[in-house]
């Protein structure tokens, strides 16, 4: 597989688990690229290793065998403060649960990922653009509780968003949202794909969502295939 400088480049990545019958391989040689403005989707049966895969891109997870580019950076080889960084600025993070902080607004929410460098009065201003953006500029002061599911997903987007990262990664973020929010929610990745710049790679069960996605992936009995329908 050639060499990139721009971009998100998988090489045979693998991920295997013991349990009482011995070891599973969740992952099999997993290979694949995107560019900055793409968005997958990967689809899958439960517990095919879909929720697996975001956490080795993200590196909440080590690597067993194989090779993870962004921008011709070795993700594997990263340690101390270099994998404390790749977490914190070139990925973001969007489960299925919003994982908001209750006592806190929607905008100090957002500003999270800012607090451990200092920043968070130096990104207030990109904080409250998101927020605008995503729809949400008139509940920036409103606490969690007085949100909707669909606004307290939107608000943990826009957290995720907040150091601009390269690499947008979505595990099942739709799974608790009616159909018309998971939608928008949906929506909201593509367009922040093309005005961020950033890769959007969603793991999901619906398929109907998954259609809207510039590449479909299929992962099962730890295969990655690409969807050519």
């Amino acid at each position: 597989m050639p060499e990139i400088l721009s971009g998100l480049q998988v090489r045979g990545l693998s991920k295997t688990y013991k349990n009482g019958a011995g070891e599973v391989a969740v992952l099999k040689k997993i290979s694949f690229s995107a560019l900055p403005k793409e968005t997958l989707a990967i689809t899958g049966p439960s517990g095919s290793g879909k929720s697996t895969l975001l956490s080795l891109l993200g590196r909440l997870e080590d690597l067993e065998s194989g090779e993870i580019f962004l921008d011709g950076v070795n993700v594997a080889a990263l340690k101390g403060p270099g994998l404390y960084n790749y977490r914190n600025s070139a990925v973001g993070f969007v489960f299925q649960e919003h994982f908001l902080l209750p006592q806190c607004t929607a905008l100090e929410n957002v500003l999270l990922p800012a607090l451990p460098g200092g920043r968070g009065r130096e990104l207030k201003a990109r904080g409250l653009q998101l927020l605008a953006a995503l729809g949400l500029a008139d509940r920036s002061d409103f606490f969690p509780a007085r949100l909707s599911g669909g606004e307290k997903q939107r608000v943990a987007i826009a957290r995720a968003l907040l150091n601009s990262p390269k690499l947008l990664l979505c595990d099942e973020p739709t799974g608790n949202l009616d159909a018309e929010n998971g939608k928008k929610v949906v929506n909201t990745f593509l367009k922040l794909a093309a005005s961020e710049k950033v890769i959007v790679i969603m793991a999901t069960h619906n398929q109907e969502l998954a259609k809207k996605f510039g590449s479909i992936y299929r992962l099962d009995k730890g295969l990655l295939k690409k969807d050519v329908n």
